[in-house]
C-alpha cells in the first residue's frame, strides 16, 4: 500500500478543513458585528447566562479552545471572576459540537452532500466576493466559501483513507482502542493537542467514520481524549498570566477530565458488561455528532451544581484567591483582540471606568480650596497618576484593535473613542492643577472670602454636573444626556464671565485678599475648561459613539 497516496491527500483535506472553519469563523464573527459586543454585558449577569454566552461565542467562532483562550484574557484582565469564567467554560463545550453537526449533515440531509452542496457554495461565495462592494457582502462570501471548503476537506479526508479499510493493521488499531479506554482517550487528547483544535479533531475522527473505519466504543473514547486535549491552548495561552487566569484554564481542564472520568465509567459498565457487542460495529458521522453532544450537554447539566466546587478545587490546586484590582491597572488583554467585538466593548467599558475614577476626583476636587486637606491633595494627585496610566494602557489597546479586522463602523467608534479618552485625561489634569491651587492657599495661608466661596461653589457645582451628564451619556450612550452636557457648557460659560467680573470688581475695591483673588481666577478657567471637555465628550456621543 503506497501511504504517500493517503497521507498527502489525507493532509491536503485536514488544512482545507481547518481553513474553511477558520473563514467560516471569521465571517460569521465580522457579520455578527456589534452583537457581539452586548455580548459581554451577560457576562455580569450569572453564570447559567455564561453558559449560553460561551455556547453562543463558540457556535460562532467554532473553537472551544478560542473561547477559553478568550476567558483566560477576561480573567487576566480582571473584567470577569472565576465564577463567571466557570460558566462560559461549560457553555464553550456545548457550542464546540456545531461544527460536528454540519460535518454529519451530510448522512441526515442528503440535499447537503458536498459533491452537489460544496462546489455550488464555494463558486457562489465567490460570485458574491467579487460583485459585493459593502463590507457585508464580504462577510457572507467568507460565510459561504468557508462552509464550502470545510465540506471539501472532509470529504478529500474521507476519500483518501478509504483504502485503510482493506489494511488489517490499521482496522486492529481502532479495535485495540476500542477495547483500551485508556489508550483511546490518550489518543483523542495528544491528536487534539497537537492540531490545538477539538473541532478539527472530530473532523478527523468523522473522515475515519465515513469510511467506516472506526469501532463505536473506540470513536466514544477518543471523543472523551478530545475534549481533554483542547484545553492544551488555553493552559498555554494562561502562561505568563495571572494566577487567577491560570485557574480558569485549570478549571477547563478539571472540568473536562472530570466529565471524562464520569462518562468513560459508565461507557465501560455498558460496554464490558452490559453489551459488549454494542462496541463492535462502525459509528457514523451522525453518531459521533450525537455521542459528541450527549458527552458535552451531559457533562454540564451534571457538573453545573457542582461548578463553585470546581471552582475551590482550581483555586486549591492553584493556591490563588481573586485580589481587589488595582485601579491605574488596565483591565484589557491581547487575547480578547481575537474576537474584535468583544474587544470593542471591553475598551468602551475600560474607558467609562477611566471616566468614572476621574468623576470621584471630581467630587473629591468640590470642596479642597475651602477645606485645604493634605490628604485630599495627595489622593487626587493619586488619581491623576492612575489616570494617566489607564489613558496610555487603553489607547495603546484601542489602536491595535483599530489594525484589527473590524467594521467601518467599529473603526468609527475607536476614533470617537480614542478623543473622550483624550478629553477624559485632560479634566483629570485640570482636577490637578485645582488641588495645586489648594495648596498654594494653604502654603500662603489665604482663604476666600464668603462670597468668593459661594460663588466658587456655584460653579463648582455646575461643572460637576456638567461632567457627571458626559460620564452617563458615555456610558448609557444617551443622546439626551449629551444635549444637558451642551446646555451646561453654555450656561458655565456665561457663569464664569459674570464671576470673573465681579470677583475683578472685589478685589477692585479691596475686598478680597489678592493673592487667593489669584487663584479664584485661575481656577474659573480650569473649571471653565474642564466643562468645554465634558461638551467635547457629549460631542462626541452625538456623532455615534
Amino acid at each position: 500500500m503506497e501511504y504517500v497516496n493517503i497521507i498527502i491527500p489525507f493532509a491536503g483535506g485536514l488544512g482545507m478543513f481547518i481553513y474553511g472553519m477558520q473563514i467560516m469563523a471569521q465571517g460569521l464573527e465580522n457579520a455578527a458585528g456589534n452583537r457581539m459586543k452586548s455580548l459581554l454585558e451577560i457576562l455580569t449577569k450569572n453564570k447559567f447566562l455564561g453558559v449560553l454566552l460561551g455556547a453562543a461565542i463558540t457556535a460562532v467562532i467554532q473553537s472551544s479552545s478560542a473561547t477559553t483562550v478568550m476567558v483566560v484574557g477576561f480573567v487576566n484582565a480582571g473584567l470577569m471572576n472565576l465564577a463567571q469564567a466557570m460558566g462560559v467554560i461549560m457553555g464553550a463545550n456545548i457550542g464546540t459540537t456545531v461544527t460536528g453537526w454540519l460535518v454529519s449533515s451530510v448522512e441526515w440531509a442528503e440535499f447537503l452532500s458536498p459533491s452537489k452542496l460544496a462546489p455550488v457554495a464555494v463558486i457562489s461565495g465567490v460570485i458574491v466576493m467579487l460583485t459585493g462592494k459593502r463590507r457585508s457582502a464580504k462577510d457572507i462570501s467568507s460565510i459561504i466559501i468557508g462552509f464550502g471548503l470545510l465540506f471539501i476537506g472532509i470529504t478529500t479526508m474521507s476519500e483518501a483513507v478509504e483504502p485503510l479499510r482493506e489494511y488489517e493493521g490499521f482496522v486492529n488499531m481502532f479495535v485495540v482502542l476500542g477495547q483500551s479506554p485508556v489508550l483511546g482517550i490518550l489518543a483523542g487528547a495528544v491528536v487534539t493537542a497537537i492540531i490545538q483544535s477539538s473541532s478539527a479533531s472530530v473532523g478527523i475522527l468523522q473522515s475515519l467514520a465515513a469510511a467506516g473505519l472506526v469501532p463505536f466504543s473506540a470513536a466514544i473514547y477518543i471523543i472523551m481524549g478530545q475534549n481533554i486535549g483542547t484545553c492544551v491552548t488555553a493552559v498555554l495561552s494562561s502562561l505568563g498570566a495571572k494566577k487567577n487566569a491560570k485557574t480558569a484554564a485549570l478549571m477547563h481542564l478539571l472540568f473536562n477530565i472530570i466529565g471524562t472520568v464520569l462518562f468513560s465509567a459508565v461507557a465501560i459498565v455498558y460496554f464490558e458488561l452490559m453489551n459488549p457487542l454494542a462496541g463492535v460495529g462502525a459509528i457514523s458521522q451522525t453518531q459521533i455528532s450525537l455521542v459528541h453532544t450527549i458527552f458535552n450537554v451531559g457533562t454540564t447539566v451534571l457538573l453545573f451544581p457542582a461548578s463553585n466546587l470546581i471552582i475551590k478545587l482550581a483555586k486549591k490546586i492553584g493556591n490563588v484567591r481573586e485580589d481587589e484590582q488595582d485601579r491605574a491597572k488596565v483591565l484589557l488583554d491581547e487575547r480578547v483582540l481575537e474576537t474584535p467585538g468583544i474587544a470593542l466593548q471591553s475598551t468602551l467599558n475600560e474607558a467609562i471606568r477611566m471616566g468614572e475614577l476621574v468623576m470621584e476626583t471630581m467630587e473629591t476636587a468640590r470642596n479642597i480650596l475651602f477645606t485645604k486637606e493634605q490628604a485630599a491633595i495627595d489622593q487626587i494627585r493619586d488619581d491623576e497618576a492612575a489616570v494617566d496610566k489607564l489613558c496610555a494602557g487603553i489607547t495603546d489597546y484601542a489602536v491595535k484593535l483599530s489594525t484589527m479586522q473590524i467594521s467601518e463602523r467599529e473603526h468609527e467608534t475607536v476614533a470617537h473613542l480614542l478623543q473622550i479618552l483624550s478629553d477624559v485625561e485632560r479634566v483629570s489634569d485640570y482636577c490637578e492643577n485645582i488641588s495645586e491651587y489648594a495648596e498654594t492657599m494653604m502654603e500662603k495661608k489665604v482663604s476666600f472670602s464668603d462670597i468668593a466661596r459661594a460663588h466658587m461653589e456655584e460653579i463648582m457645582g455646575e461643572t460637576i454636573d456638567s461632567y457627571r451628564y458626559a460620564v452617563e451619556a458615555f456610558r448609557e450612550n444617551s443622546q439626551e444626556k449629551a444635549l444637558k452636557v451642551i446646555e451646561k457648557e453654555t450656561k458655565i460659560d456665561e457663569l464664569e464671565i459674570r464671576l470673573r467680573t465681579k470677583h475683578i470688581a472685589r478685589l477692585a475695591d479691596n475686598q478680597c485678599n489678592t493673592e487667593a483673588g489669584i487663584v479664584f481666577l485661575d481656577a474659573l478657567v480650569g473649571l471653565e475648561r474642564i466643562s468645554d471637555h465634558a461638551r467635547n465628550i457629549a460631542e462626541e456621543v452625538l456623532k455615534g459613539l
